[in-house]
């Protein structure tokens, strides 16, 4: 099934905005534009607030008015409600853990892009029938990591992915070495204890680290 896209922004575009994308639970909505300062500070455009917090909706709304420079989506979307949410919020795209036909429908036909995740080849396969070609692999690590996103790569050489899950510092290189990853997701850019301790600048000296490690 070929699907023509009514999308902002194309996920291909979106993959090519950096090597990491933040992985943000944040509880606080007074957190948020600190956050999101600091790793703009770091040039880290695109942020992932997941909707694990009943603060995340509001999160989302106030980067998106406040630093429209912010490349802001949600993260956890399951369903078609949430994905709505998020568009109602201003995310500019949705990352989902894992898929059903429904959101994938929904993806269709929402206007931000929706990055579906998946950890077997079926799940692949029906994400493909759909028209995606930009995934999320997660749980990374524990699905086999680097090996079974390259070993998927033979048989699926169009498929890109932002592999999340138990990426950090140590392996994220070697997720970014494969052919068929674009990007990862990361949540150590932006630690508890940081966020807890209010130390912003903390964030954007983590981040310029990262970058600077993967250049």
């Amino acid at each position: 099934m070929t699907v023509l896209k009514n999308w902002q922004i194309m996920p291909k575009d979106l993959f090519a905005m950096g090597p990491i994308i933040p992985i943000l639970v944040i509880h606080k909505v007074e957190d948020a534009l600190p956050i999101a300062e600091a790793l703009l500070a770091a040039d880290i455009k695109m942020l992932e607030v997941t909707l694990r917090t009943s603060a995340a909706l509001d999160v989302i709304s106030i980067i998106a008015k406040e630093l429209p420079e912010a490349i802001i989506g949600s993260g956890t979307v399951t369903n078609r409600q949430q994905l709505q949410q998020s568009i109602d919020a201003g995310a500019k795209f949705a990352l989902s853990p894992g898929l059903t036909k429904d959101l994938l429908q929904a993806g269709n036909e929402s206007n931000i892009a929706l990055i579906p995740g998946i950890t077997s080849i079926s799940e692949l396969m029906d994400a493909a029938d759909f028209g995606y070609d930009h995934l999320k692999f997660f749980p990374a690590e524990a699905f086999g990591g680097v090996n079974t996103i390259k070993s998927i790569g033979g048989p699926f050489p169009d498929i890109k992915f932002c592999p999340t899950g138990g990426i950090n510092l140590n392996n994220v290189r070697d997720y970014l070495a494969l052919s068929n990853v674009a990007c990862c997701g990361g949540s150590w850019l932006v630690p508890n204890n940081v966020v807890e301790n209010k130390n912003w600048s903390e964030i954007t000296k983590l981040s310029n680290e990262a970058l600077h490690f993967l250049k």
